[in-house]
């Protein structure tokens, strides 16, 4: 299973519209996708800024690159991020999970 990380920034007085979209839209765009695990939106906020991390887990490689495309690591966004982001982060994180059996 591979654990995938994506960042931004978005202005505090922007954060809880922009929490919604994430969850209204992008949340199930994720779960939509055949090889996802799931998907989560973490949020916190620090010197008037809120940082959201959007944490997904996939069966693999193929099943984010039908998600997201190639390369792999790019980050994919959606047409309202331009009305919120600080700026687009190109990148994404990737991680192998590692379970206990």
């Amino acid at each position: 299973m591979i654990a995938r990380r994506w960042h931004g920034i978005v202005p505090r007085p922007k954060a809880e519209a922009y929490r919604q979209l994430m969850l209204d839209v992008a949340i199930p765009d994720y779960r939509s996708v055949p090889g996802n695990r799931g998907a989560w939106c973490l949020h916190r906020e620090s010197e008037g800024m809120v940082h959201f991390e959007m944490l997904t887990f996939w069966d693999d490689l193929a099943a984010i690159e039908a998600f997201a495309g190639t390369p792999v690591d790019a980050a994919k966004y959606y047409e309202f991020d331009a009305d919120f982001l600080i700026e687009k982060e190109p990148h994404v994180l990737h991680f192998e999970v590692s379970e206990a059996k």
